[in-house]
């Protein structure tokens, strides 16, 4: 028997109908040879403290740098208690069950660095000797997969993927462990602190644009704008820029309405404007959130919906490209687009089918795991509004990239007005190429500082050098500095791309991308977990630092954990690995040596902190019932112990068994041994009973 393991159920029953596996059992469907079974996610993760002895939080305790790291089944937290999750265990044991009969293990979770991980760390956790393949497809049409199954890579190939992959999870554990616990005991009494290898610099990013755009002071400067008419075509003409009023106000005096001015130069150029290049991840992310105000999250969730829906290929590409063999079967998507619903896409379809192909999109060599973003040849069914609109942006986006140049000649006109310069610009479409293929984003970049268009005109007549042109009107316009916009979900996820450099080239960009944050499949994840820990908030698109995001980023943005470009250089080393040009040791070393480093930084914040006064959220009279010295401080969720910074690590969670707790009861359960009786208790079994709650070895039950 072959068992294939999948990364979610639905995809799972996907393969099993494709290769005619029928019999539905629990956990598993077996049938013609094979058993089919899934994950959800990550049934099995790295050990977490405890395991290896670490069970408080004590500076003398940093770093924990465990020398091997272990696996356990997936864990939940509730009340406070890390416990095993009943369905993981019960997925183990039923994919352990399976392996115990495979003559071979086909591996079918995600083709990535995060799928590779997931499938690894359940082999290794369970013991398996069992020899796997590799299942690796870019879309999951019926006959992508049949494909598939008929060319399986030897597991091998992906050795250097898995060990790409567990260097990330393991750095993510050593940092944002080491680092969390040492600055959350450096500021004790100031609450949980949670810092990441990705996290913080992306954090810190936000809250650096917040405060330069909230410090900045707009300075005034002036500009002469002059209109002018030939053949009834009406102009305008702008001088550069002028910082002083006064010498403005002089400049313009010696200008008069009905005076005239001589066209000092008239300069044409053709340029030739190229498509945009097919999307991966990040850049449908970051179209979606700017066209339709989508989060990055909400973007993946619907690629992901879309990919599971047969209708697009492997939505957590960080290619923009496809290759040659790709490139092929491109006519016949343009046959199938051609039959879309959607008019606009539909005609430009059809005037592809047959052209020849602008090929800007297509290289081999910058294809990595998976090619850029397209629909598959699928017919979609009914979609919600949300999956229509990603599913017209990929599309859109084919028709765009494969059309024909756009053809502009720009004209600059320079005017002497009596010594004064004035500049007028137009410029005339001669071929429009792919811009007649869709409607355009049209919105200014948020991460562009505009500042104005004043010498753009719509159109300008035939004008010759030497020529006289009369001025019709004469205004000063003042005009304001901008400060760069506060970041959007949209501009965050291009600074993370290019590790906070402003680059403008998508190829340039491209170029970049082994060294950004994270990687197209985490960014959305990571700026998720800031919304979690209560470090930024939406306003309307912009991304707002909260009181406590920028309390965080004022300890830590002077410390290595905050640079932007070290998580860069990780995440460039994490690429090379798998291209099997760094090995697994030589990075964890810098790892670990770092993680030490990191933690003694954040330790000296006790020296500059021990001296400011904090005022807690809540601060009853309740006696720490560990040290016996400290006052417990009561926060939203826990309660712990004043004396955090002097190395009590006492906390307890407020909401205990599905009870809050409020001062007067956490001073019974903590002082007295024993709450009031509250109705509605969950015991351990899970039974609803009216019962009151005990304290015990610093441990809760039900009395």
């Amino acid at each position: 028997m072959k068992v294939v393991i999948a990364e979610k159920p639905s995809v799972a029953r996907d393969l099993a109908r494709v290769m005619g596996a029928k019999e539905v059992k629990d956990g598993y469907i077996a049938g013609n040879g094979y058993a089919f079974t899934y994950a959800f996610g990550h049934l099995v993760q790295l050990c977490t403290p405890q395991a290896y002895g670490y069970n408080s939080w004590t500076i003398s305790n940093l770093p924990i740098i465990p020398p091997t790291f272990k696996l356990e089944s997936k864990k939940v937290k509730r009340d406070g208690k890390q416990m095993d999750d009943s369905g993981a265990v019960k997925q183990l044991n039923t994919i352990k069950s399976l392996l115990e009969q495979a003559e071979e293990i086909i591996v079918a979770t995600d083709a990535g660095r995060e799928g590779e991980l997931i499938f690894r760390n359940i082999y290794y956790f369970l013991g398996s000797k069992v020899p796997f393949k590799r299942l690796w497809i870019s879309s999951q049409t019926d006959k992508a997969i049949k494909e598939g199954f008929a060319n399986l890579k030897a597991g091998t190939e992906y050795d250097s993927l898995y060990m790409s992959a567990r260097s990330r999870s393991e750095s993510d554990w050593l940092i944002g462990i080491n680092a969390t616990q040492a600055i959350t005991l450096a500021a004790g009494n100031k609450g949980l602190l949670s810092l990441g290898r990705v996290q913080t610099p992306t954090l810190a990013m936000i809250c650096s644009r917040y405060l330069e755009n909230k410090d900045f002071k707009p300075q005034a400067f002036y500009k002469i704008q002059a209109g002018f008419e030939k053949d009834n075509i009406s102009f305008k003409a702008t001088s550069n820029k002028i910082d002083k009023k006064d010498v403005a106000e002089q400049t313009i005096a010696r200008l008069t309405v009905g005076s005239n001015a001589r066209v000092a130069k008239v300069e044409a150029k053709e340029t030739k404007e190229q498509p945009p290049l097919l999307f991966d991840l990040t850049s449908l992310q970051q179209d979606a959130n700017k066209k339709y105000g989508y989060s990055a999250d909400q973007t993946l969730s619907i690629a992901q919906t879309l990919y599971e829906k047969k209708v697009i290929t492997y939505p957590r590409t960080g290619s923009r490209y496809i290759g040659e063999d790709v490139f092929e079967e491109i006519g016949a998507l343009f046959q199938h687009l051609s039959d879309t619903a959607d008019e606009s896409i539909a005609s430009i379809a059809k005037n592809l089918i047959g052209a020849k192909l602008n090929k800007r999109s297509v290289d081999d060599k910058k294809v990595t795991d998976h090619h850029a973003l397209l629909v598959t040849d699928e017919k979609p069914g009914p979609m919600l509004k949300e999956q229509q609109n990603v599913y017209n942006m990929i599309a859109k986006r084919m028709v765009e990239s494969f059309s024909e140049v756009c053809i502009k000649d720009i004209t600059t006109v320079t005017i002497d007005a009596q010594g004064v310069e004035l500049i007028a610009k137009g410029t005339v479409i001669k071929q429009y190429g792919w811009r007649l293929s869709a409607e355009q984003i049209e919105a200014p970049d948020e991460d562009k500082n505009n500042d104005d268009q004043d010498n753009e005109n719509a159109q300008l007549p035939k004008l010759l050098a030497e020529e006289l042109l009369r001025i019709l009107t004469l205004e000063l316009a003042e005009r304001f500095t901008k400060a760069r916009p506060i970041h959007t979900e949209a501009s965050l996820l291009k600074a993370m791309e290019t590790s906070g450099k402003e680059i403008e080239d998508d190829e340039m960009r491209q170029a970049m991308k082994d060294c950004g944050l994270g990687t197209p499949a985490t960014r959305a994840a990571t700026i998720e977990t800031l919304f979690q820990r209560d470090y930024i908030k939406r306003d309307k698109k912009k991304l707002i630092p909260t009181e406590k995001g920028l309390a965080v980023y004022n300890l830590v943005k002077d410390r290595s954990i905050a640079k932007v470009t070290l998580t860069g250089k990780w995440e460039q080393k994490l690429e090379e690995m798998r291209a099997n040009k760094v090995s697994y040791d030589v990075f964890m070393k810098h790892i670990k040596d770092y993680t030490a480093k990191i933690t003694k930084e954040l330790l000296t914040l006790r020296i500059s902190l021990a001296q400011e006064e904090v005022k807690p959220q809540q601060k009853g009279k309740i006696k720490c019932p560990k040290c016996e010295k400290g006052l417990i401080l009561l926060y939203d969720k826990v309660a712990q112990c004043d004396h955090y910074a002097r190395g009590c690590d006492f906390k307890i969670w407020r909401t205990l068994n599905g009870i809050f707790l409020d001062e007067k009861e956490m001073k019974n359960l903590l002082e007295k041994g024993k709450t009031s009786e509250f109705k509605g208790v969950k015991n351990n079994e899970g039974a609803i009973v009216t019962a009151p709650l005990v304290f015990e070895n610093f441990k809760v039950n039900v009395g």
